[in-house]
């Protein structure tokens, strides 16, 4: 998945499975060699050249929330070659950020047609069938995705593979992968939230901590980390560390909804 495409995850997580008239083919996992991502490719024409430039920029309207016009950039892209694979993905990532559902898996198939060995092409549809519930069609393509040598980011499947388990609530299986996800890349706070939170729900409050403190050393707190912090040294007993995570939340984060449930005294 693109450097863009990655900050779809949290977004994605809100999107719905839409209704469908049929049940959905299952997806293969690709047998093809692996493939190094086309977006490190050097385009082999002018034509591929400029449409490589139109899905860049179809990429920067996406993150402005400007779907309209990412959506011509990847048909323009797709008049200057037709059979354009990143923009067939640009195309399903757009259909998958405003939920539809049906034409962002007939892209994201038709990108997979021209690579299948794509390796961000892999993660953002293993990603988008896991948010569809398809959960075993969606952890085959996160794995062809992660296991690619030369997949410069494979904490990136690790951890949607890591999401995509905890929406069937297997913390056991979703550690593993948000483990893999931190091994690969230390600095992954998402890993470490869920790998903190796993730890919390089994009851392994010292480990929560630990996980919690590597990844304020990465980031600044958040309300929900924050919360997550409290609610830990509350378990742990100790004191003073809570009171400081509550401290953050009454001055940081008083609107949050992590600050209501402090105030409620819910804290589980």
């Amino acid at each position: 998945m693109t450097r863009f495409a990655a900050k779809l995850i949290p977004a994605a997580l809100a999107l719905v499975l839409g209704a469908c008239a049929t049940v959905p083919a299952p997806v293969v996992a690709p047998t093809a060699p692996a493939d190094r991502p086309l977006s490190e490719r050097v385009p082999a024409s002018p034509a591929e050249a400029r449409a490589k430039a139109h899905v860049e920029l179809g990429m920067a309207y996406l993150q402005a929330g400007r779907f309209d016009v990412a959506l011509d950039e990847a048909s323009t892209a797709l008049r200057d070659v037709a059979s354009y694979a990143p923009a067939f993905h640009l195309k399903a990532l757009i259909h998958m950020f405003v939920d539809d559902a049906a034409q962002a898996d007939a892209d994201f198939r038709r990108a997979l047609a021209e690579a299948p060995g794509d390796p961000d092409f892999n993660n953002s549809y293993g990603w988008f069938l896991c948010s569809r519930d398809r959960i075993d069609d969606g952890l085959a393509r996160l794995a062809v995705a992660a296991r690619n040598p030369y997949y410069r980011t494979p904490t990136r499947p690790y951890t949607n593979a890591g999401l995509c388990h905890l929406r069937r609530n297997d913390d056991a299986a979703a550690a593993q992968q948000f483990l893999r996800a931190v091994d690969t890349d230390p600095a992954n706070t998402q890993a470490l939230y869920q790998l903190a939170s796993i730890a919390y729900r089994k009851g392994d409050y010292a480990d929560a901590r630990s996980y919690l403190i590597r990844l304020h050393q990465q980031s600044e707190p958040t309300a929900g980390t924050a919360w997550l912090g409290l609610r830990t040294e509350r378990r742990l007993g100790n004191r003073d560390a809570e009171a400081s995570y509550a401290t953050q939340l009454r001055s940081r984060f008083s609107a949050s909804p992590e600050f209501l449930l402090m105030q409620q005294g819910k804290y589980e």
